[in-house]
């Protein structure tokens, strides 16, 4: 009898494995970031974070050619990896880190959630998305005997949502204020309400246009809790359109002027990717079902008319 390896159930990573990730992952940042040349990591960053990542770095590169004068090297410790279980491609796995990038005690604690994947054997281990929150907010993975952590599939009965769903709705309602599953928060009624108030500005309209983005690297990936929920990450594409009156022009920052394509005359396109991470509640709870506990964006690309 032949076991097919793809269809085994297996850890998707070592430990040891996870932990040279997170250090090439560090290595190649650092490299790029020093020289802000997007060449130096684009193997090791993927999805929602390497959309992100490359962007700033080919705008910066243009902006600062010489390089980054104010780099301060990345250091990523303390290190706890939830590791998966599950069959077939992609193999991924979350890293709790603390950075070099905050104060460690007081509100401006942090920890890094890291969402590596890789698509084939052969293939690198490449960063796909990245939440920053407070310890707090970390929640208990479910384990199973030998301390492996449970995915969460795309369609998931599990939970009140299932992750699948939850571009195409975050959406939806950015656009429209529905599904109301989303809980009250910067990042939804408060993101609602901030786009209102740029759409009444004298003299410039803007427009939002939202798209899903949930195929390839930029899939939902997602742990079960011992709550019965789930942590989740997904992606989100937008396009923020600003339209001058007659006789001006929307003003570009240099950093997208790095990225644009295009004249602009009265018109500038941007176009973002979003990565927001979420906890969402069991199937069949009462409250809402969807919280953002983090959301990172960049620009990707401009365009003028």
């Amino acid at each position: 009898m032949t076991v097919h390896g793809e269809l085994e159930v297996v850890p998707s990573a070592t430990k040891a494995e996870a932990a040279q990730a997170l250090k090439d992952f560090t290595a190649a940042y650092n490299r790029a970031d020093k020289a802000y040349d997007p060449a130096l990591n684009a193997g090791r960053v993927t999805g929602a974070l390497g959309a992100i990542n490359q962007a700033g770095l080919k705008a910066r590169s243009i902006t600062t050619p010489g390089g980054n004068p104010q780099h301060r090297p990345l250091e990523l410790t303390d290190a706890t990896f939830h590791v998966p279980k599950k069959a077939g491609w992609p193999r991924w796995f979350l890293a709790d880190v603390d950075s070099n990038r905050d104060t460690d005690s007081g509100d401006q604690d942090t920890r890094w959630l890291m969402v590596f994947v890789k698509n084939g054997k052969n293939q690198l281990w490449e960063a796909a998305y990245l939440a920053i929150v407070s310890p707090g907010s970390v929640p208990k993975f479910l384990t199973d005997k030998d301390g492996w952590v449970e995915p969460v599939a795309a369609d998931s009965a599990r939970t009140a949502v299932a992750p699948r769903d939850l571009s195409e709705e975050y959406a939806s309602y950015l656009q429209t204020g529905k599904p109301e599953h989303f809980a009250q928060g910067t990042h939804t009624t408060g993101w609602r309400q901030a786009r209102e108030q740029n759409e009444r500005r004298p003299g410039l309209q803007t427009q939002y246009v939202d798209q899903a983005l949930d195929t390839g690297d930029f899939a939902p990936l997602g742990l079960a809790t011992e709550d019965g929920g789930a942590l989740v990450f997904f992606a989100l594409r937008y396009f923020d359109q600003q339209t001058a009156a007659k006789g001006y022009r929307p003003k570009v920052g240099p950093d997208v002027r790095a990225l644009l394509s295009g004249q602009v005359n009265r018109t500038l396109t941007k176009e973002w990717v979003s990565s927001q991470t979420v906890m969402l509640a069991p199937s069949g709870g009462t409250g809402p079902s969807v919280r953002i506990v983090s959301r990172l964006q960049g620009v990707t690309s401009a365009k003028g008319s």
